[in-house]
């Protein structure tokens, strides 16, 4: 490499040349961009045989309900989802990001993908981004080493732990969690925890609402259980609202002529 080339080439590592242009903004007024506030509950248990992990569908904009049967539980592998929290936008395109960096893994190596590469890969990327993509994730799956669930951070940190939560509605599931995991739980013992672990976020959490979704990895297989609960039907009307012509009973009638003083004729544009 020539000596010229060589000082284009930025260096290595983080770049702070930004910090006192942006400090020297903000003392002279500057209103910096504010962040949208978020709302979910996710959540993801180990059980005997297995990981299920559970999310709601609602998705927040602030004070405003943008969607209200919105996906939550997004595809890695064959063997790994992973459920988002934070900015929507984030959480899919980082999921989409790691799941085919995962699918060439495993074509490279020719075996399934570990868990935990899955989790070193996403901590990575999130670091290298120090926060900055709002992807909060717990991580949930089965390999040849058992069920594993890791509960990632946006800057990057990561715990392994026997059950998670994340989100708004977080604290309202640990709850659930505390107070009645153990393990060794069967599959339909798990399945009703996690749903009453998102039911618990769902009803104590403004941010988080609408269904129930649930995905239980297994080793050989998997099912993504998709508005498996409907925790908020929308409820049906009662009562008819439509009247029968005389119902409403009329008390005047006044016609009047209407009193044209001057004629306008149209005439048609040129077009040549």
């Amino acid at each position: 490499m020539s000596l010229e080339t060589a000082r284009d080439v930025a260096p290595a590592g983080f770049n702070f040349d930004n910090c006192r242009r942006n400090a020297s903004l903000l003392k002279g007024g500057f209103k910096p961009p504010t962040t949208t506030k978020t709302g979910t509950t996710i959540v993801g248990i180990i059980y005997k045989d297995g990981v299920v992990l559970g999310a709601d569908t609602r998705a927040t904009e602030g004070p405003i309900v943008s969607d209200k049967n919105c996906a939550k539980i997004h595809y890695l592998a064959d063997n790994i989802y992973c459920c988002g929290a934070g900015t929507a936008a984030d959480t899919e395109m980082t999921t989409d990001l790691i799941s085919s960096q995962l699918e060439l893994h495993r074509l490279s190596t020719e075996r399934q993908v570990p868990v935990v590469c899955a989790n070193n890969i996403l901590k990575q990327m999130l670091f290298r981004y120090q926060g900055h993509i709002s992807a909060a994730l717990v991580l949930g799956g089965v390999d040849k080493y058992g069920p594993h669930i890791y509960c990632i951070h946006p800057h990057g940190s990561a715990d392994k732990l026997p059950y998670a939560t994340m989100g708004s509605g977080s604290l309202a599931a640990m709850a659930v969690f505390e107070s009645r995991w153990k393990p060794d739980l069967t599959e339909e013992e798990a399945k009703l925890l996690v749903r009453d672990a998102i039911a618990s976020g769902v009803f104590n959490d403004l941010g988080s609402g609408s269904n129930v979704d649930l995905c239980v990895i297994r080793k050989d297989s998997t099912e993504y259980l998709r508005n498996y609960e409907l925790a908020n039907k929308k409820g049906e009307r009662q009562l008819d609202y439509t009247f029968k012509r005389g119902s409403s009973a009329v008390l005047h009638t006044t016609v009047k002529d209407l009193e044209i003083s001057e004629r306008v004729t149209a005439v048609p544009m040129e077009v040549a």
